[in-house]
Order: C-alpha cells, then sequence, then structure tokens
C-alpha cells in the first residue's frame, strides 16, 4: 500500500464528514434511543453523524469502527481525532510504529470486543424490534442478529428500497430510503 496515498484518502475522507449533517434518518434513530430503556445501535458507518444527530455511546456500536479514532498498527494506541495534520504519515506515540485510521479494512476480523458486546446484548432476550435499515445485509453477521433476535420474539424490520438477503425473514418490509422511513415509523 502506499501509506502516504492512504493518509491523504483518510484526511480527505475526515473532512467531508465533518461538513456533512446528519439527516433525518439520524434523527429519529437518536429520538428512538433516547426514549427507549434499553436500546443498541449497531452501526456498519465509521462517521461521527449518529453521535451528533444524539446516539450516545452507551446505546451506539460502530462495527466497522469510527474513522476519527487513529490507532498504532502494532500497539494498542489509540487516539481521538488525532492531529495528524503537520505529518504526512503519523507515528505512535508509544512504539512509533506507523498510525492507521481505526476502521475496519476489507479482510479484517471486526473486534472481538465489539461482536460480544453485541452477543450480550441479544443473549438478554428482551429485544422487541429489530430494524435494520440502510443496508444491503450482505454480511453473514448481519442475518445472523437479526435472525437471532427474531427467534427470540422480536419484530424484525427491514428498511431499505431494495430487497436484501434479509427481506424473506423480516416480518414488516419498508421499501423507501431509510431517510423518508425512520421519522415515520418512530413516530409510529
Amino acid at each position: 500500500r502506499d501509506t502516504k496515498l492512504v493518509w491523504e484518502w483518510y484526511r480527505e475522507r475526515r473532512q467531508r464528514i465533518r461538513n456533512a449533517q446528519p439527516n433525518a434518518a439520524h434523527t429519529a434513530i437518536a429520538k428512538l434511543a433516547q426514549h427507549a430503556d434499553e436500546f443498541l445501535l449497531v452501526t456498519q458507518n465509521v462517521d461521527d453523524l449518529h453521535a451528533r444527530a444524539g446516539v450516545s455511546p452507551e446505546k451506539m456500536l460502530q462495527i466497522h469502527g469510527d474513522i476519527f479514532v487513529t490507532r498504532c498498527s502494532r500497539c494498542d494506541f489509540t487516539v481521538l481525532e488525532c492531529d495528524e495534520e503537520g505529518q504526512e504519515i503519523p507515528r505512535c506515540a508509544n512504539c512509533a510504529a506507523l498510525m492507521r485510521p481505526g476502521v475496519v479494512w476489507f479482510g479484517e476480523q471486526l473486534p472481538w470486543n465489539k461482536l460480544q458486546r453485541v452477543e450480550n446484548f441479544l443473549d438478554r432476550g428482551d429485544c422487541d424490534f429489530v430494524i435494520v435499515a440502510g443496508t444491503t445485509a450482505t454480511f453473514g453477521y448481519i442475518i445472523d442478529w437479526a435472525l437471532q433476535a427474531s427467534r427470540d420474539g422480536a419484530e424484525l424490520i427491514e428498511v431499505n428500497p431494495e430487497e436484501t438477503p434479509l427481506s424473506q425473514f423480516a416480518t414488516q418490509l419498508v421499501r423507501e430510503p431509510t431517510a423518508v422511513a425512520m421519522p415515520r415509523l418512530v413516530s409510529e
């Protein structure tokens, strides 16, 4: 890999995200989180739009990581909002290894502690409904978690304009974009 090119891409991506605003779906999900006693948003998004919309860290899990976290490629050192702008390629303050964005790249394993957090939440078995929104549901873990919750009695609601591998199992299909459907679903 061209490390310099990778960092240029992520710096540009971070800036675009900083300039973006949460949409109606983010706001609706935040409202749902604020009013629910038991709630866990598992998002594949690596941006901070759910947090800026008002979802607290205790009720959210970014399964693919956080683009605003910078972590060491060798040791466990991480930093939020690393000021790497002065460096072409940031290095770890602890071990001098290359730093990298705190996201899961294709081919990498999902962090065990995040997987365990979802499993622990589902194992409690008190889930009334699961909303799978805005994803193609092509990753097996998404389907597995949704099906686990629905087997335990949760209603499975899929929000997606297109059919996905999960569609056949959904108890309710909402064929609209998330920014259109989520505000309506949350208000019902």
